[in-house]
């Protein structure tokens, strides 16, 4: 859903037909007075634009691309494709057409690097001395950055730092008494609130579009929830200013829904405050620092709410428990749902790692956990988030396996009890190996080598225990079990068969 940077231009006419309405009085017998009811027009930009425009900075930025030193041409496949369709130079040299060779430089010098165009995109100044917003996609990979205003000057930028997961970069260009935006409150910010954007949209420079804000918070599974508007946002528009009626900025431009790559009427912006937050931790240390609890997580559903008796299907569901990180040391376990963090609740998975993550790395929380029927509160110190892993599930292991029962039970199941061997390797006390799958258990996916940790709230200690509890499970009322498999635990709803 990012957005690209390069694009050809293509311009349409349009021709907007304004129609202009009338109305006439109406006189209304014996009413002494009509009340005439108050008239609304479109909102007027040009005062916002005035101010906020010289604010608004182009952004174009280059890479550097090792150079053929017979040819002087790039030997990156990637880039010899570009001169084709740009330049029409043949890719890998093939043709008749003369190599590229840059002014000034004979052919067969030597030339270890070219700087080439790779994007362009905007943003906008926050300081009169020089500092710059944009979006970390806008910069990343860039060789240099430059930055063009609206009375032509262009200056060198300085990347200052860049956030992947807010989509954040801070530039610092070197001036003094440059136009600035005035930054909002983007708390305060409701649907249907008038914005405009500014930026330069297929390199068109200070481009203005208008719309409203559709949704204030929408989740797109994002590391925040984004401001979404139907303002038209294209290819370049990517770190320009979202900006209310106030001249204020509201947001950052970063994103649109698009199945063709152009603006479809849905586009998306970092909020201010967030955007602020982690500016300001750029302008301080070049990166960004979060906290962290050591859990990996995953949405509670409706089924799963109801079997484990919670009121409403809410929380994040801790599907694995990292070792020796600062929940497995405070006695968190896969199966816990984690229902509140310092008070604030966790409406849904993503909200843990968002309150989490704002959290200064050393400071002490509480989780507020719901486990086999019952809250419970955990103390746990936050750690500094590091680069993710990417974590394999284990293979079943073999040699651990158990002749499989000649029938399935009422899940679909047929499992055998945990060797010590596999319960170390796996780092469990109990639990069942699940041995052969048919019925619900096979169309929901459940694999053969996957261990079964609890089933609703109880424990499973052995074979016999769980065949014996499903066994008294009742056929019209769904029922979970906690599957292990690999490193991570989840809950999977069952219904029992008759």
């Amino acid at each position: 859903m990012k957005m690209a940077h390069t694009a050809r231009h293509v311009f349409s006419a349009l021709l907007l037909g304004a129609t202009v309405s009338f109305v006439a009085p109406v006189l209304l017998g014996a009413l002494p007075s009509a009340v005439a009811a108050p008239m609304t027009g479109l909102p007027d930009f040009t005062e916002i634009v005035e101010k906020a425009g010289p604010a608004v900075v182009n952004i174009r930025t280059t890479e550097k691309v090792k150079a053929d030193a017979a040819t002087g041409q790039p030997n990156d496949d990637e880039m010899q494709e570009f001169l084709r369709k740009f330049f029409g130079v043949p890719p890998n040299g093939a043709g008749k057409q003369p190599p590229l060779v840059p002014k000034g430089r004979k052919p067969g010098s030597k030339s270890p690097s070219e700087e080439v165009p790779r994007g362009v995109g905007s943003g906008f100044i926050i300081s009169a001395d020089g500092y710059i917003m944009t979006n970390a996609h806008v910069v990343d990979g860039a060789s240099e950055v430059y930055v063009k205003l609206t009375d032509k000057r262009e200056f060198k930028a300085k990347v200052i730092g860049a956030d992947s997961r807010t989509d954040v970069a801070l530039l610092k260009i070197e001036g003094s008494n440059l136009p600035r935006l005035t930054i909002g409150d983007s708390d305060k910010i409701k649907a249907g609130e008038w914005v405009l954007a500014i930026g330069s949209p297929f390199d068109l420079e200070n481009t203005v579009t208008s719309g409203i804000i559709s949704a204030k918070a929408r989740d797109t599974g994002d590391y925040l929830p984004l401001i979404q508007t139907d303002v038209a946002v294209n290819p370049g528009n990517s770190g320009g200013p979202l900006i209310n009626m106030r001249g204020e900025v509201v947001g950052i431009n970063s994103q649109i829904y698009s199945r063709s790559g152009g603006f479809m009427g849905i586009s998306f912006a970092v909020p201010i405050d967030e955007a602020m937050r982690v500016s300001d931790q750029l302008k301080t240390s070049g990166k960004v620092t979060r906290g962290r609890i050591g859990v990996q997580i995953g949405e509670v559903t409706k089924e799963v709410a109801e079997s484990l008796g919670l009121p409403k299907a809410q929380g994040a569901q801790v599907e694995r428990v990292e070792t020796d990180g600062p929940a497995a040391k405070a006695g968190v376990q896969a199966g816990d749902i984690i229902l509140k963090f310092n008070g604030a609740v966790i409406e849904k998975a993503n909200d843990l790692p968002r309150i989490v993550g704002n959290i200064k790395p050393g400071t002490k929380g509480v989780l507020t956990v719901w486990r086999k029927g019952a809250s419970r509160d955990i103390t746990l110190t936050i750690t500094e988030m590091k680069a993710d892993k990417v974590d394999k599930a284990d293979d079943a292991d073999s040699a651990d396996a158990a002749k499989p029962a000649p029938v399935a039970n009422a899940l679909g199941l047929v499992v055998s009890d945990l060797s010590a061997d596999k319960k170390k390797e796996l780092q469990v006390d109990s639990g069942v190996l699940v041995d052969g799958v048919e019925g619900s258990a096979a169309r929901v996916g459940l694999q053969v080598g996957d261990v079964i940790q609890r089933l609703n709230n109880t424990d499973v200690k052995d074979a016999k225990q769980f065949n014996a509890l499903v066994s008294k499970l009742e056929s019209k009322k769904m029922a979970v079990v906690l599957v292990r498999r690999g490193e991570s635990s989840q809950f999977v709803p069952l219904r029992p068969s008759n």
